[in-house]
């Protein structure tokens, strides 16, 4: 078995569950390349002993590879999506940071996982990606236009509302008076969306949800679509630029401009090992059946 392992941050506590994770893949003879800026952080520490192969792009991977694990929170598993693209390399994420609801394997529970993963005790998910464009030039978006959570355009140094007319199919929809739109996955429901009021939404329907950010049209609420609607949006805000986010990663528009969002052109790959199940991370990362009255 040939994985990848990718992560941002090594410090603290972290320490000790990657050393877990590499002793565990050693003793079952995978090969393992390391992303080449996490690497050269755990070297910091002298550890670990024995020298791994690296990589430091999509361009360095292909489909010969069986896994990428991901060693952090969500966060991180975002950014792994950056590397694997259009790979089929399927992403498995170790959650050393906070909620979890994409990196569910917990820290303390790395050799078990190993195990599942190299019996083969697992399922694959496909999960919906975004794809962004926009009618005017914009350099980040040449280089990565899709989004695993979700795109969202939001106001940019200004404390004013901004305007977003929006289109299902070409069909005018509502302009929307708020700080910003949030167009959401099934698996960015569980993010952003959530914290403003949207739905949560089983990572295998086929919908988008479209929720704004403290909306001033009071009567503006979460909507959920088909996950095949072209979505076409107008940015009209009193500042020259407002914000374009693509799940973690940040760009800037000019007000006036248009952008398209749509279902893109490939999926991504997310194991589910058989312990761990999407409803089972709700019930655990939301609270859901305990009763609070003590």
């Amino acid at each position: 078995m040939k994985v990848g392992i990718y992560g941002q941050y090594y410090k603290g506590e972290a320490i000790s569950y990657i050393e877990i994770l590499l002793k565990t893949l050693a003793e079952k003879n995978i090969e393992v390349f390391i992303e080449e800026n996490f690497y050269d952080l755990i070297k910091v520490n002298n550890f670990p002993e024995k020298e791994y192969q690296t990589f430091s792009s999509y361009e360095d991977l292909d489909n010969s590879f069986e896994v990428m694990l991901t060693v952090g929170g969500d966060g991180t598993f975002l950014r792994a999506v950056t590397y694997v693209r259009d790979l089929d390399i399927p992403i498995l994420g170790i959650n050393i940071g906070r909620l979890g609801f994409l990196a569910t394997i917990q820290k303390d529970s790395i050799s078990e996982a190993i195990d599942l993963l190299i019996t083969k005790k697992y399922t694959i998910t496909e999960r919906t990606l975004l794809a962004v464009t926009s009618n005017q030039k914009n350099e980040d978006l040449s280089k990565i236009n899709f989004a695993l959570n979700e795109i969202a355009v939001s106001r940019r140094n200004t404390t004013s509302m901004i305007t977003v007319e929006s289109y299902l199919n070409d069909e005018y929809l509502t302009s929307y008076w708020a700080d910003g739109l949030i167009i959401a996955t099934p698996t960015g429901s569980t993010g952003y969306s959530l914290s403003c009021g949207g739905p949560v939404i089983s990572p295998n329907a086929k919908s988008l949800v479209l929720t704004p950010i403290a909306p001033h049209n009071l009567n503006a609420r979460p909507l959920i679509i088909s996950e095949n609607t072209t979505i076409k949006l107008k940015i009209i805000s009193r500042e020259k630029q407002a914000l374009l986010s693509l799940d973690s990663r940040t760009t800037t528009i000019n007000s006036n401009s248009e952008i398209s969002v749509k279902k893109a052109d490939f999926s991504l790959k997310t194991i589910q090992l058989d312990q761990q199940t999407f409803f089972k991370t709700l019930r655990e990362k939301l609270l859901w059946g305990e009763d609070k009255r003590n």
